[in-house]
């Protein structure tokens, strides 16, 4: 039987079901011969009577501080629970823990009592306070060296759990003592011998033999030398050695973790107030004739200093940086980064992330004076996006992390503004004229074909990370880019790119595009609609066919968020241009209802008086609410044409002296315009009788100042108005087909289930809402359509 010298208090349950106070003890495990089993045993701390004896019952939870149920045999049960309120005030009141002398005989006991201690936190301070007082962890480890002499297993286990119970109970004053020169090898050594493990560990092998300190630039202040070996040692322990923490140990090494963060701030400043030191370092590093192999160490050993620096109060973190920015780092910084070591050039990228995640405005000021003295090729900054455009990791890996830091130098988020200058202002305008056409070259180098040159993966993932810069800039910079997109054409080789292979590449195109298009911007939109910018958008939503993904959704949305903002010029210029392939598109209202914004600014610029009209109807309303101009539209072309015929339509009385004929003409006109067109489509679609056949390919003719032709051809055979499935384009037989006398005459020729569809001269049969269309165009970009 083993005392444990854990506290519980035992409780029996009375006639009354209510819970007795029986007292106090100690409570161990043995087994007992009457009850034919282990057995839980209770002896009293006062005067060591039984208390309990109760046979371990396997199916009884026994749970510490929890009333866990009880015994049938003798209706007691125990909680194991801390020190009352009585007891922790006579445990304050009384004197300080004894520790049993220090001896090999009594490891065992001194092992129980630490991890007996550790549940308590009056219990902890005292085993702390008794540590310190009593010199006892130096006497522990000289018990080591006998243990390790005698090569005694079990002693060196009961140490392992003795030390591993100090570093629990986090104190500072006992860390001082254990990290101290003559002890830590001493504590790395105790905590070899982990029971747990049937051979020990090597570390102190490891630290002595393996791990090298390496001295780049020679420190003279001893004191500096031995924090920084300590520092090491501790993070070692903390990392390798000490086991991981369970859930309940985590906060038992907060002090641990402070003692660390602590020296790490000790070694930045004594090194910052080293000018000897910093001066040789820059000098060093700049210099032509140190070999390679130095400067790599010198460059990592910089590298380490910014990330210790991390651990310093903004104050302190402001004063380091000053100092590295005074000592010529960036300087140091562009120096390096022109050399051919990858290593040395990842590690210099580090360092400069460092720098412009601290302050960027620094790393603006300083690329913007050296570009009065230096050519643009030998910037920092051209540095930088040539390091990106150039990584030959195939996950370009270094290319993100560059972009990600000019992102945050272009950002005027972060960017100044004081009375004397603009930050904004200035940097952009440099970075526009000095370091935007280094940005841009692999794009217009890969697009001035009508296809991609190169589509490899690598350049599609690099060409994806400039595209993400471009479309930043356009969400955040204003004229700057919008003038560098109008001038340099950006936006149609951008465009290129929707012929690539990769998916994901034809989307960061698209995104350009619709970034553009959401400013709402008239200078964008009449440069879209000069060089005719849907042509290539449309034709990768033809080629799509009916695949319904993420490249079909984005373009519908595009369009979408045309019709919904009601972008006239746009949404004519589509109608215009491009109805012609889009008419069949069934599956979404989008298309259709960019054609009915597009009539109805026609009727609107046709027939002033339809807004006089339109908003008497809005006066009459009852109810006023959030419907849109575009719902009272529909509602109001949606009318039946017996009610207008009749005259039916509700005017508020205080308009009723209005002139009816008026009112009702150009209506009249637009029903009799309707029911002519409608006419005439079924009129061809009597004629057409080429449902049900695989869905034909669809082949569109532009004949405008560049003749392109743009031709899908569906992979899949889907039935016309199939549900769910968008519908081929230009499918004979749909709604909307070219009515008979259009103003040209397509001859359809079929061959193997394909009808091809082939453009002949207009004939003079042109009808005058064709004649209209027309002639809102220049006759070098008319469109030429068959379907």
């Amino acid at each position: 039987m083993t005392d444990t010298r854990r506290r519980v208090k035992v409780y029996t349950l009375n006639e009354d079901r209510q819970w007795d106070d029986r007292g106090t003890g100690h409570v161990s495990s043995g087994y007992v011969e009457r009850l034919k089993g282990m057995s839980l045993l209770v002896r009293a701390e006062s005067d060591g009577s039984l208390l309990l004896e109760s046979k371990i019952n396997p199916n009884t939870a026994y749970q510490k501080q929890q009333v866990q149920g009880k015994d049938p045999s003798v209706d007691i049960t125990q909680d194991l629970v801390d020190e009352s309120e009585e007891e922790r005030f006579d445990d304050m009141s009384s004197p300080g823990l004894e520790l049993p002398s220090c001896e090999l005989s009594r490891l065992e006991e001194i092992a129980e009592l630490v991890a007996s201690s550790l549940p308590s936190p009056l219990r902890r301070e005292k085993l702390a306070l008794a540590l310190e007082n009593e010199g006892y962890i130096k006497k522990l480890l000289e018990l080591f060296h006998v243990c390790e002499d005698l090569e005694n297993i079990e002693g060196l286990h009961h140490l392992y759990e003795i030390i591993k119970g100090i570093f629990l109970l986090n104190r500072t004053a006992l860390f001082e003592v254990m990290f101290s020169e003559e002890c830590i090898m001493d504590v790395i050594g105790c905590l070899e011998y982990d029971p747990a493990l049937s051979q020990p560990r090597k570390h102190r092998e490891f630290l002595t033999k393996t791990a090298k300190f390496k001295e780049v630039i020679p420190i003279s202040d001893p004191e500096l030398k031995q924090k920084i070996h300590q520092t090491y040692r501790v993070q070692y322990i903390q990392d390798m050695v000490l086991p991981t923490p369970s859930v309940f140990e985590e906060n038992m090494l907060s002090t641990l973790h402070s003692f660390i963060f602590f020296n790490k701030v000790e070694i930045v400043g004594m090194l910052q107030e080293d000018e000897k030191f910093l001066t040789d370092l820059f000098a060093q590093l700049t210099d032509e004739a140190t070999d390679e192999e130095k400067r790599q160490e010198l460059v990592n050993f910089l590298k380490e200093f910014c990330a210790f620096s991390q651990t310093l109060q903004p104050q302190n973190r402001d004063a380091f940086f000053k100092t590295l920015s005074n000592m010529g780092i960036l300087p140091a910084l562009e120096v390096i980064l022109g050399m051919d070591d990858t290593q040395v050039r990842s590690a210099a990228t580090d360092i400069f992330s460092y720098l412009v995640e601290y302050n960027p405005s620094m790393v603006r000021e300083f690329v913007m004076q050296e570009a009065q003295q230096n050519d643009d090729d030998i910037l920092l900054i051209n540095l930088i996006i040539e390091h990106m455009i150039c990584d030959t990791d195939p996950e370009l890996g270094g290319a993100v992390q560059l972009m990600g830091l000019l992102r945050t130098l272009v950002d005027p988020e972060n960017m100044l503004a004081t009375a004397n200058k603009t930050e904004k202002t200035e940097f952009l305008g440099f970075f526009y004229k000095h370091c935007m056409h280094v940005l841009t070259a692999p794009l217009l180098a890969n697009t001035t074909e009508d296809k991609p040159s190169k589509d490899d993966f690598q350049t599609a993932q690099l060409l994806a990370l400039v595209l993400e810069l471009l479309t930043f800039c356009v969400e955040h910079h204003t004229y700057h880019i919008k003038n560098y997109i109008i001038n340099k054409d950006i936006l149609r080789r951008v465009l290129v790119l929707m012929a690539s292979k990769h998916a994901f590449l034809a989307l960061c195109a698209l995104r350009f595009k619709r970034k553009i298009i959401g400013l709402k911007d008239e200078f964008y939109n009449r440069y879209i609609m000069k060089s005719f910018l849907f042509e290539p958008v449309v034709k990768a939503f033809l080629n799509n066919g009916s695949r319904y993904n993420l490249m079909n959704s984005a373009i519908i949305e595009m369009f979408e968020f045309i019709r919904v903002e009601d972008i006239k010029s746009l949404t004519a210029h589509v109608i215009e241009n491009y109805w012609k392939a889009l008419e069949d598109v069934d599956y979404v209202q989008t298309f259709k209802g960019l054609k009915l914004r597009f009539e109805q600014q026609r009727e609107r610029q046709d027939n002033p008086k339809l807004d006089s009209m339109r908003s008497i109807l809005r006066n009459h309303r009852y109810r006023r609410d959030a419907r849109t101009l575009e719902d009272e539209e529909e509602m109001w072309f949606n009318t039946d044409e017996d009610d207008m015929e009749d005259g039916e339509a509700v005017v508020s009385p205080s308009d009723k002296t209005k002139n009816d004929d008026d009112i009702m003409d150009p209506i009249s006109k637009f029903m009799e315009r309707k029911k002519l067109k409608e006419s005439e489509e079924k009129e061809v679609l009597l004629k057409t009788n080429l449902s049900g056949r695989q869905s034909p390919s669809f082949k569109l003719s532009l004949s405008s100042g560049t003749k392109t032709n743009l031709t899908s051809q569906s992979s899949t055979t889907n039935l016309p108005g199939s549900p769910g499935s968008p519908g081929s384009p230009g499918s004979p037989g749909s709604p909307g087909s070219v009515p008979k006398n259009t103003s040209q005459t397509a001859a359809i020729t079929t061959k193997g289930g394909l009808v091809g569809l082939v453009d002949y001269p207009d004939d003079d049969e042109d009808d005058d809402e064709d004649e209209d269309k027309e002639d809102t165009l220049p006759l070098s970009k008319k469109a030429k359509f068959d379907s």
